[in-house]
Protein backbone atom coordinates (compact mmCIF):
# COMPACT_ATOMS: atom_id res chain seq x y z
CA UNK A 1 0.00 0.00 0.00
CA UNK A 2 1.29 3.56 -0.42
CA UNK A 3 1.58 6.46 1.53
CA UNK A 4 0.14 9.69 -0.76
CA UNK A 5 -3.34 10.62 0.22
CA UNK A 6 -4.10 12.89 -2.68
CA UNK A 7 -6.35 15.91 -2.03
CA UNK A 8 -7.93 15.99 -5.20
CA UNK A 9 -10.69 18.76 -6.42
CA UNK A 10 -11.60 20.48 -9.69
CA UNK A 11 -10.28 24.20 -9.57
CA UNK A 12 -12.04 26.58 -6.89
CA UNK A 13 -13.65 23.42 -5.15
CA UNK A 14 -12.74 23.96 -1.76
CA UNK A 15 -8.71 22.02 -1.91
CA UNK A 16 -6.97 25.04 -0.11
CA UNK A 17 -9.77 25.05 2.30
CA UNK A 18 -9.60 21.53 3.30
CA UNK A 19 -5.60 21.49 3.60
CA UNK A 20 -5.86 24.47 5.54
CA UNK A 21 -7.87 22.61 7.75
CA UNK A 22 -5.52 19.66 8.00
CA UNK A 23 -2.58 21.71 8.89
CA UNK A 24 -4.25 23.05 11.73
CA UNK A 25 -5.54 19.60 12.99
CA UNK A 26 -2.31 17.71 12.67
CA UNK A 27 -0.61 20.32 14.12
CA UNK A 28 -3.00 21.59 16.99
CA UNK A 29 -2.13 25.37 16.12
CA UNK A 30 -2.22 27.60 18.95
CA UNK A 31 -3.12 30.04 16.03
CA UNK A 32 -4.52 29.52 12.61
CA UNK A 33 -1.55 28.45 10.50
CA UNK A 34 -0.44 30.48 8.19
CA UNK A 35 -1.72 29.75 4.75
CA UNK A 36 1.40 30.57 2.54
CA UNK A 37 2.76 27.97 4.79
CA UNK A 38 0.41 24.88 3.65
CA UNK A 39 3.46 22.94 2.12
CA UNK A 40 4.57 22.33 5.67
CA UNK A 41 2.01 19.15 5.94
CA UNK A 42 1.63 18.86 2.15
CA UNK A 43 2.57 18.92 -1.28
CA UNK A 44 1.11 20.44 -4.75
CA UNK A 45 1.88 17.64 -6.73
CA UNK A 46 1.82 20.24 -9.94
CA UNK A 47 4.95 22.54 -8.86
CA UNK A 48 7.71 22.25 -11.59
CA UNK A 49 10.27 21.80 -9.14
CA UNK A 50 9.80 18.77 -8.48
CA UNK A 51 9.91 17.64 -11.95
CA UNK A 52 12.94 19.60 -13.21
CA UNK A 53 15.64 22.35 -13.29
CA UNK A 54 14.35 25.95 -12.89
CA UNK A 55 12.56 27.66 -15.75
CA UNK A 56 12.31 24.35 -17.57
CA UNK A 57 8.76 23.76 -19.19
CA UNK A 58 8.64 20.16 -20.08
CA UNK A 59 5.76 18.82 -22.71
CA UNK A 60 3.16 16.68 -21.43
CA UNK A 61 4.85 13.62 -23.03
CA UNK A 62 8.35 14.48 -20.97
CA UNK A 63 5.91 15.39 -17.71
CA UNK A 64 4.86 12.14 -17.73
CA UNK A 65 7.74 10.10 -17.96
CA UNK A 66 8.56 11.84 -14.78
CA UNK A 67 5.70 11.41 -12.84
CA UNK A 68 6.11 8.01 -11.62
CA UNK A 69 9.29 8.51 -10.19
CA UNK A 70 8.23 12.49 -8.76
CA UNK A 71 5.38 10.50 -7.19
CA UNK A 72 7.76 8.14 -5.77
CA UNK A 73 9.66 10.74 -4.54
CA UNK A 74 6.81 12.50 -2.59
CA UNK A 75 6.57 10.10 -0.17
CA UNK A 76 9.60 10.30 1.20
CA UNK A 77 8.44 13.99 2.14
CA UNK A 78 7.42 12.59 5.54
CA UNK A 79 7.11 9.17 7.49
CA UNK A 80 3.56 8.45 7.77
CA UNK A 81 0.73 10.00 5.53
CA UNK A 82 1.53 12.29 2.93
CA UNK A 83 -0.97 14.29 1.58
CA UNK A 84 -0.43 15.53 -1.66
CA UNK A 85 -2.88 18.54 -3.45
CA UNK A 86 -4.14 17.66 -7.14
CA UNK A 87 -6.22 19.03 -9.79
CA UNK A 88 -5.86 16.40 -11.95
CA UNK A 89 -8.33 14.59 -12.81
CA UNK A 90 -7.74 10.78 -12.06
CA UNK A 91 -6.53 9.49 -15.66
CA UNK A 92 -3.76 8.32 -17.63
CA UNK A 93 -2.09 11.06 -20.35
CA UNK A 94 0.64 9.09 -22.88
CA UNK A 95 0.02 5.78 -21.51
CA UNK A 96 0.99 6.40 -17.97
CA UNK A 97 -1.31 7.74 -14.56
CA UNK A 98 -1.38 11.03 -13.74
CA UNK A 99 -2.03 10.15 -9.92
CA UNK A 100 0.14 7.07 -9.79
CA UNK A 101 -1.67 3.74 -8.20
CA UNK A 102 1.25 1.97 -6.53
CA UNK A 103 2.27 5.14 -4.24
CA UNK A 104 -1.70 5.71 -3.47
CA UNK A 105 -3.19 5.03 -0.14
CA UNK A 106 -6.14 6.83 -0.87
CA UNK A 107 -7.85 10.03 -1.54
CA UNK A 108 -10.11 12.82 -0.14
CA UNK A 109 -11.84 14.37 -3.88
CA UNK A 110 -14.05 17.77 -2.89
CA UNK A 111 -16.68 17.84 -4.92
CA UNK A 112 -18.45 21.60 -5.52
CA UNK A 113 -21.68 22.83 -7.85
CA UNK A 114 -20.29 23.25 -11.09
CA UNK A 115 -22.56 26.66 -11.32
CA UNK A 116 -20.62 28.23 -8.65
CA UNK A 117 -17.69 26.33 -9.93
CA UNK A 118 -18.24 28.12 -13.11
CA UNK A 119 -18.34 31.85 -11.31
CA UNK A 120 -15.61 31.20 -9.16
CA UNK A 121 -12.83 29.69 -11.79
CA UNK A 122 -13.52 32.87 -14.19
CA UNK A 123 -13.32 35.40 -11.80
CA UNK A 124 -9.55 33.98 -11.16
CA UNK A 125 -8.64 33.36 -14.61
CA UNK A 126 -10.33 36.94 -15.46
CA UNK A 127 -11.98 35.61 -18.16
CA UNK A 128 -15.71 35.56 -18.59
CA UNK A 129 -18.35 33.17 -17.50
CA UNK A 130 -19.07 31.73 -20.52
CA UNK A 131 -15.56 30.78 -21.53
CA UNK A 132 -14.89 29.21 -18.57
CA UNK A 133 -18.71 27.12 -18.92
CA UNK A 134 -16.85 25.94 -22.33
CA UNK A 135 -13.77 25.01 -20.90
CA UNK A 136 -15.50 23.05 -18.48
CA UNK A 137 -17.23 20.89 -20.48
CA UNK A 138 -13.86 20.10 -22.73
CA UNK A 139 -13.14 16.61 -22.10
CA UNK A 140 -9.49 17.93 -23.24
CA UNK A 141 -9.76 20.87 -20.85
CA UNK A 142 -6.26 21.25 -19.22
CA UNK A 143 -4.05 24.04 -17.63
CA UNK A 144 -0.79 24.89 -19.87
CA UNK A 145 2.69 24.24 -18.11
CA UNK A 146 4.39 27.79 -17.18
CA UNK A 147 7.61 28.43 -15.29
CA UNK A 148 5.99 27.29 -11.86
CA UNK A 149 3.64 24.65 -12.96
CA UNK A 150 3.72 21.29 -15.28
CA UNK A 151 0.75 20.73 -16.78
CA UNK A 152 -2.45 19.24 -15.55
CA UNK A 153 -5.65 17.52 -17.11
CA UNK A 154 -8.50 18.74 -15.55
CA UNK A 155 -11.13 16.87 -17.93
CA UNK A 156 -14.13 18.13 -18.14
CA UNK A 157 -15.81 18.90 -14.67
CA UNK A 158 -18.11 15.73 -15.24
CA UNK A 159 -15.32 13.68 -16.35
CA UNK A 160 -13.42 14.69 -13.18
CA UNK A 161 -15.81 13.89 -10.77
CA UNK A 162 -16.51 10.57 -12.11
CA UNK A 163 -12.85 10.02 -12.48
CA UNK A 164 -11.98 10.12 -8.43
CA UNK A 165 -15.45 8.44 -7.82
CA UNK A 166 -14.42 5.51 -8.83
CA UNK A 167 -10.86 5.69 -7.61
CA UNK A 168 -10.15 2.87 -4.30
CA UNK A 169 -10.61 4.17 -0.91
CA UNK A 170 -12.07 6.86 -1.79
CA UNK A 171 -13.82 9.88 0.42
CA UNK A 172 -16.11 11.73 -1.32
CA UNK A 173 -16.73 15.19 0.38
CA UNK A 174 -19.02 18.07 -1.05
CA UNK A 175 -17.86 21.54 -0.88
CA UNK A 176 -21.71 22.52 0.73
CA UNK A 177 -21.73 19.88 3.25
CA UNK A 178 -18.34 21.11 4.94
CA UNK A 179 -20.08 24.79 4.91
CA UNK A 180 -23.63 23.14 6.29
CA UNK A 181 -22.40 20.93 8.75
CA UNK A 182 -18.28 21.61 9.49
CA UNK A 183 -18.20 19.36 12.65
CA UNK A 184 -19.74 16.64 10.70
CA UNK A 185 -18.13 16.27 7.40
CA UNK A 186 -14.60 17.69 8.48
CA UNK A 187 -14.99 14.91 11.22
CA UNK A 188 -15.11 12.24 8.36
CA UNK A 189 -11.99 13.43 6.90
CA UNK A 190 -10.15 13.20 10.42
CA UNK A 191 -12.04 9.30 10.88
CA UNK A 192 -10.80 8.37 6.91
CA UNK A 193 -7.57 9.34 7.79
CA UNK A 194 -7.57 6.52 10.77
CA UNK A 195 -7.75 9.43 13.82
CA UNK A 196 -10.52 10.70 16.46
CA UNK A 197 -12.49 13.75 15.31
CA UNK A 198 -11.64 15.36 19.46
CA UNK A 199 -14.32 17.92 19.63
CA UNK A 200 -12.73 20.94 21.25
CA UNK A 201 -9.66 20.18 18.61
CA UNK A 202 -11.86 19.72 15.53
CA UNK A 203 -14.01 23.05 16.41
CA UNK A 204 -10.93 24.83 16.91
CA UNK A 205 -9.01 23.74 13.38
CA UNK A 206 -12.18 24.34 12.08
CA UNK A 207 -12.72 28.03 12.87
CA UNK A 208 -8.85 27.91 11.91
CA UNK A 209 -9.34 27.24 8.35
CA UNK A 210 -13.06 29.25 8.08
CA UNK A 211 -13.46 31.47 5.43
CA UNK A 212 -13.14 34.57 6.88
CA UNK A 213 -9.54 33.72 8.51
CA UNK A 214 -8.40 32.75 5.31
CA UNK A 215 -9.16 35.97 3.67
CA UNK A 216 -8.26 37.76 6.38
CA UNK A 217 -4.37 35.96 5.95
CA UNK A 218 -5.38 37.01 2.20
CA UNK A 219 -5.34 40.55 3.08
CA UNK A 220 -2.55 40.94 5.69
CA UNK A 221 0.40 38.60 3.48
CA UNK A 222 -1.43 37.66 0.06
CA UNK A 223 -1.53 34.04 -0.85
CA UNK A 224 1.16 33.28 -2.72
CA UNK A 225 0.55 30.09 -4.02
CA UNK A 226 -2.98 31.23 -5.35
CA UNK A 227 -2.34 34.49 -6.91
CA UNK A 228 -5.50 35.06 -8.98
CA UNK A 229 -4.74 35.95 -12.69
CA UNK A 230 -7.87 37.99 -12.62
CA UNK A 231 -6.18 40.53 -9.90
CA UNK A 232 -8.25 39.79 -7.12
CA UNK A 233 -8.81 38.06 -4.12
CA UNK A 234 -8.31 34.05 -3.94
CA UNK A 235 -10.43 33.81 -1.68
CA UNK A 236 -13.18 35.53 -3.17
CA UNK A 237 -17.06 34.47 -1.60
CA UNK A 238 -16.57 31.02 -0.35
CA UNK A 239 -20.51 30.88 -0.36
CA UNK A 240 -23.06 28.17 -2.14
CA UNK A 241 -25.60 29.10 -4.05
CA UNK A 242 -24.32 32.55 -5.51
CA UNK A 243 -25.05 31.31 -9.17
CA UNK A 244 -28.75 31.99 -8.94
CA UNK A 245 -28.22 35.24 -8.61
CA UNK A 246 -25.11 35.96 -10.92
CA UNK A 247 -25.31 33.23 -13.83
CA UNK A 248 -27.96 33.81 -16.58
CA UNK A 249 -30.88 31.01 -16.71
CA UNK A 250 -28.90 30.62 -20.48
CA UNK A 251 -25.65 30.18 -18.35
CA UNK A 252 -27.27 27.76 -15.69
CA UNK A 253 -29.38 25.46 -18.66
CA UNK A 254 -26.21 25.45 -20.64
CA UNK A 255 -24.01 24.22 -17.42
CA UNK A 256 -26.99 21.62 -16.54
CA UNK A 257 -27.24 20.36 -20.41
CA UNK A 258 -23.53 19.27 -19.96
CA UNK A 259 -23.30 18.05 -16.87
CA UNK A 260 -26.64 17.44 -15.62
CA UNK A 261 -26.25 13.16 -15.28
CA UNK A 262 -23.28 13.78 -12.78
CA UNK A 263 -25.12 16.77 -10.85
CA UNK A 264 -27.97 14.67 -9.86
CA UNK A 265 -25.50 12.24 -9.03
CA UNK A 266 -23.99 14.37 -6.09
CA UNK A 267 -27.76 16.31 -5.56
CA UNK A 268 -26.69 19.47 -7.46
CA UNK A 269 -29.81 18.78 -9.88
Amino acid sequence: MGKIVWLASYPKSGNTWVRAFLHNYITRAAQPHDVNALTDFSAVECAAAWFGPRGARLTPEQTQKHRPAVHERLTRLHDDLVFVKTHNANLAVHGVPLCTPSVTAGAIYVVRDPRDVALSYAAFLGVGVDEVISFMANPGAANRANEAQVFELLASWSLHARSWVAAPNLLLVRYEDLILEPAAYFGRIVRFLGGEAEPARLEQAIRFSDFATLAAQERARGYKAGASKGGGAFFRVGKMGQWRESLTAAQAAQIEAAHGETMRRFGYA
